[in-house]
């Protein structure tokens, strides 16, 4: 009977040992090429597959964040066993990579967040317009792939006159219920985009594209409307101005296209009729402006605007020339009646003619009466 029963066992244990066998081979630890950590720590469930219940003691320190550190399969295995994990198979492996997971918070991000948290506020305006410059040159920064959360601000403080701010911002971490803490302090100014002379400019120069630069400026600096680049070119200054002065949109004018004494081309244009002579400009003025100018064949003073460099255009008859004499209207002249037509001839005559003399002019303006006298009556 005993021996029966041994029998049995032995069979038993023998039909047991490949399945035991084959199970050992499956689960056997297999060394990994390739390890990314997100804590400080290297575990060995980290470096090697089916570690079991040693996969949560940790072996190495992890490389810094976001930063990539190599070891050497024998390096590997030496701390392995010292934890007493034998077996492991390695196959053709012969370093293994650990890379340290981080989450990368750029320099500019770190700005915008905190132009945003200024935006409107303290006498601020857009985020886009305000400048931040950090006490402590701020490079990016690497924090722990946990911190997946925002930027939030949670305390600011911002001293309108100096331009100083103070913001500590908080970061949810997954795994950490205590939030990530982060302060920054600097300055921040709000600017605005506008034309920079790059040389120096005289009154009468016209600028050009070459003269102007854009830059960003604080806004206390450029008192008024800044001037854009492409308005300012072709224009003129009010004023000299020196290499580096931003340009507001009261520094410059239209240029001026007719110079006081300067030979224009004095233009007469009416409905089909167009005529030029020679005059001088009695003052200056830019494109559409009304100036006067003397007709140098009458020298009469005629009224015009500029239409073009030494180019001044006269419509209609000129404020000096002479007036036609009133009409009095009487009860013969309907008041729907359509108009004389102009005399072309005439206003021709007003603009080429010379003046005729004074005595022609008085006598043609006072003409003589007769008065005969009539006989006394007698009583």
């Amino acid at each position: 009977m005993i021996r029966a029963t041994l029998a049995t066992i032995s069979a038993l244990l023998a039909l047991a040992l490949p399945a035991a066998a084959a199970d050992d081979f499956i689960a056997a630890p297999t060394l990994r090429a390739s390890v990314t950590v997100t804590s400080d720590v290297v575990r060995i469930g980290d470096l090697i597959d089916n570690a079991g219940s040693a996969a949560l003691i940790p072996v190495y320190r992890s490389p810094d964040l976001g930063t990539t550190g190599t070891l050497t399969v024998g390096q590997v295995l030496s701390a392995l066993r010292a934890k007493q994990v034998i077996g492991v198979m390695t196959g053709d492996i012969k370093e293994v990579q650990v890379t340290r997971l981080a989450r990368t918070l750029a320099s500019k991000d770190i700005e915008t967040a905190v132009a945003a948290t200024l935006e409107r506020r303290f006498g601020l305006g857009e985020a886009a317009n305000i400048t931040v410059t950090f006490d402590r040159g701020v490079a990016d920064m690497r924090l722990e792939a946990s911190n997946t959360g925002a930027l939030q601000p949670v305390a600011t403080r911002y001293d309108a006159r100096s331009g100083r701010f103070d913001i500590a911002f908080e970061i949810a971490n997954d795994g950490n219920p205590a939030p990530t803490k982060l302060r920054f302090t600097g300055t921040a100014i709000e600017t605005v985009e506008v034309a920079v002379l790059t040389r120096d400019v005289d009154r009468a120069e016209l600028l050009k594209s070459s003269d102007l630069s854009l830059e960003r400026r604080p806004k206390a600096e450029v008192a008024g409307e800044p001037a854009a680049r492409d308005r300012s070119i072709g224009m003129q200054l009010r004023r000299p101005m020196r290499a580096g002065t931003p340009i507001r949109v009261a520094d410059i004018v239209k240029p001026d296209f007719v110079v006081r004494d300067q030979a224009v081309t004095i233009i007469y244009q009416v409905p089909g009729l167009y005529l030029t002579t020679r005059g001088k400009a009695i003052e200056s003025g830019a494109e559409g402006d009304t100036v006067s100018v003397l007709n140098m064949q009458s020298k009469r003073t005629l009224t015009g605007i500029v239409t073009g460099r030494g180019q001044v255009t006269v419509q209609g008859a000129s404020q000096s020339a002479p007036t036609a004499p009133a009409v009095e209207q009487t009860s013969s002249i309907k008041r729907d009646e359509a108009p004389a037509p102009v005399d072309t001839a005439a206003l021709v005559r007003n603009l080429i003619q010379s003046p005729a003399p004074p005595a022609q002019v008085a006598q043609a303006q006072i003409p003589q009466v007769r008065l005969s006298q009539a006989p006394a009556k007698s009583e």
